[in-house]
């Protein structure tokens, strides 16, 4: 892996509803090429707002972003895959794939085999005439990986993609996408959460915290490889970081209420 970021963020500011909502507020960070990086903290930090920016599907009030060298913008090399697999309904398993191959311009007999080869790579080459409907939720998401890795992206934008998931399904599906990224070394954001997932998964976790979304901390993660020879959570080092990063969040949660009774003890007027 090169030192070179792929995407870089510096000083990041996005508010909603006319300023009145402040969600992120500069926020600055570097994610290198084929890095594995987490988004991690307490719900309202911002982290499918980053997302967001990173792909170009908001626009940010200030500072600047840069995906891939450039402006960022919605395209095949920015894939995204969400909670929810989003399957078309009406198209089978193989469909789901071919379709966004289709989009591409590759001709049908070239993308059915492109869908075949990556249903086989998330361990569904037998479901390829099935439909959504007829699929669990961790085989759904097993197929939304797969059309998100179709169009072969140099980044992969993952917000929170296990988490609707059993916990028995979420374990083999972490140890599936680490095995993925680590033969293929794309770049991944993934937005979760839980914190065991976060060190599991990430050579990095960019911490943040809320109200507005701010970086609190940036750890990186050095856990022995191959990753998952033995349950990673047997290490040493993974409980400090577990540790660690438990203490901040703690920590903010104290902020916020410190925060939250300091506004009530002042009239609405004077604030």
């Amino acid at each position: 892996m090169t030192e070179k970021p792929i995407i870089s963020l510096r000083n990041v500011t996005k508010t909603f509803k006319n300023g009145a909502i402040t969600a992120l507020q500069n926020v600055s960070f570097d994610v290198r090429e084929g890095e594995f990086l987490s988004l991690v903290g307490p719900s309202g930090c911002g982290k499918t707002t980053l997302l967001r920016v990173i792909n170009g599907l908001i626009d940010i009030d200030a500072g600047d972003v840069l995906s891939l060298g450039r402006t960022p913008e919605p395209g095949p090399d920015l894939a995204m895959v969400f909670q929810s697999a989003r399957l078309l309904p009406w198209l089978t398993v193989s469909g789901n794939i071919e379709f966004v191959l289709e989009l591409r311009g590759m001709g049908r007999s070239e993308r059915k085999e492109r869908a075949i080869a990556l249903l086989g790579a998330v361990g569904l080459r037998d479901f390829a005439d099935a439909y959504a409907h007829e699929l669990s939720g961790g085989m759904q998401q097993r197929i939304g990986l797969a059309r998100a890795l179709a169009v072969e992206p140099k980044v992969l934008l993952m917000d929170e993609p296990f988490a609707a998931l059993d916990a028995m399904t979420r374990e083999v599906l972490r140890r599936e996408l680490y095995e993925m990224w680590s033969r293929r070394k794309m770049t991944i954001v993934f937005v979760t959460h839980d914190i065991d997932e976060a060190i599991l998964l990430s050579q990095t976790i960019v911490l943040l915290k809320p109200r507005p979304g701010r970086v609190d901390g940036i750890v990186s993660i050095d856990l022995p490889e191959p990753r998952f020879a033995v349950d990673p959570r047997t290490y040493p080092q993974f409980a400090q970081y577990r540790s660690h990063i438990w203490q901040r969040i703690q920590d903010m949660a104290r902020e916020g209420t410190k925060l939250e009774e300091l506004a009530g003890a002042f009239p609405k007027d004077d604030l």
